[in-house]
């Protein structure tokens, strides 16, 4: 598949990204009669699906809670959040379990399909990835809960971009979350979470100012 660059007229500009990030917050209450519309949905899915990540091996999945009865589970081990159950989508971020050479060997196999090149093509790279992955497990893990936050980063300033309120959840026992969503049985841990929606019409957060240190003090030129 060809793929270009965006072109120069492109709808997001300079100016309309930094203005989606200066009206994003971390969204404390939504709106539950309000409804993302599909089409924006579907593009979040993908901003996920396309995240990067260390050496492109992806050690996640995303589980987006839609039963009613499942959120209402969550939110007392979300220190009893609303967002948890008001907001339109909640995102389970999730960290594949003892990620190892099996999952390096299976990323091979996708990269020869997709490029359609052969695997002996891929021994060196296949390597490097290997030598990452074989770390001590705590080590391994550290990492790939590190590529979690990537994509969070990544869906956060693409609701942004979209119009779309979200907010970033570490407010949970992840234990329960595991527990009530049958997680480790699929292969994952949770990570953090998140949701996403519309704020609400008096939603006391929206109307503050953003408070964020001048650009000198936290951007260095060397």
């Amino acid at each position: 598949m060809s793929v270009t660059a965006p072109a120069s007229n492109a709808a997001t500009t300079p100016d309309s990204l930094t203005a989606s990030l200066r009206w994003r917050n971390a969204t404390k209450k939504f709106d539950p009669s309000r409804k993302i519309p599909a089409d924006r949905w579907a593009a979040l899915e993908e901003a996920l699906v396309l995240s990067p990540s260390s050496y492109g091996l992806q050690p996640w999945k995303f589980f987006v809670v839609n039963d009613p009865a499942l959120r209402a589970k969550l939110k007392p081990v979300s220190w009893e959040q609303p967002q948890i159950t008001d907001a339109d989508k909640l995102v389970v971020f999730a960290v594949k379990k003892d990620f190892g050479a099996a999952d390096v060997e299976r990323f091979v196999e996708r990269i020869s399909e997709v490029r359609r090149l052969p695997k002996e093509a891929l021994e060196g790279y296949k390597k490097m990835m290997l030598a990452s992955a074989s770390l001590p497990p705590e080590k391994v893990a550290a990492w790939t809960i590190r590529q979690v936050y990537i994509a969070l980063g990544v869906f956060l300033t693409s609701a942004a971009s979209l119009g779309v309120d979200a907010c970033p959840m570490e407010g949970l026992d992840k234990d329960k979350y595991d527990e009530i969503l049958g997680l480790p049985a699929k292969g994952y841990n949770a990570v953090v979470a998140a949701t996403a929606g519309y704020r609400a019409a008096d939603d006391a957060y929206a109307s503050q100012a953003k408070v964020r240190f001048p650009k000198n003090d936290v951007v260095a030129h060397l």
